[in-house]
């Protein structure tokens, strides 16, 4: 009889361990999840600011040196911006394109901590 209590003791700390355990990497998961979106969402923030301040600066310069060829090669300086630009905006699509196809590894500590846990829990004695 005695037996039959311990081991029903046994399997509820066990289940409680496991317990535990799937609680605590649950919430490592939330935190990497929220961890990730507020990266991101600051990211978007700073990005948009950035391009803001970049698209002003590049247009009143535009304007300067249209306005300083204005008498003399008006035309040829606006062309030639224009072509700028457009190569630029070119080289950012292939490095945009670039960007995408690489993976940032989401969530890769809590994988990494859930195969540790199972190593752990395949090698016990």
């Amino acid at each position: 009889m005695r037996d039959a209590t311990g081991l029903k003791e046994s399997l509820k700390r066990l289940a409680g361990t496991v317990l535990s355990i799937l609680q605590t990497r649950l919430e490592l998961l939330v935190n990497e999840i929220q961890e990730e979106r507020l990266h991101v969402e600051k990211m978007m923030l700073y990005g948009s600011v950035c391009l803001l301040f970049f698209s002003l600066s590049i247009m009143l310069l535009t304007v300067f040196v249209v306005v300083l060829f204005w008498d003399s090669h008006r035309l040829l300086v606006t062309a030639s911006l224009a072509g700028l630009f457009f190569i630029g905006g070119l080289l950012m699509l292939g490095y945009l394109r670039r960007m995408t196809r690489q993976r940032h590894a989401l969530l890769s500590t809590s994988l990494a901590e859930l195969s540790n846990d199972r190593e752990r829990l395949s090698h016990r004695p």
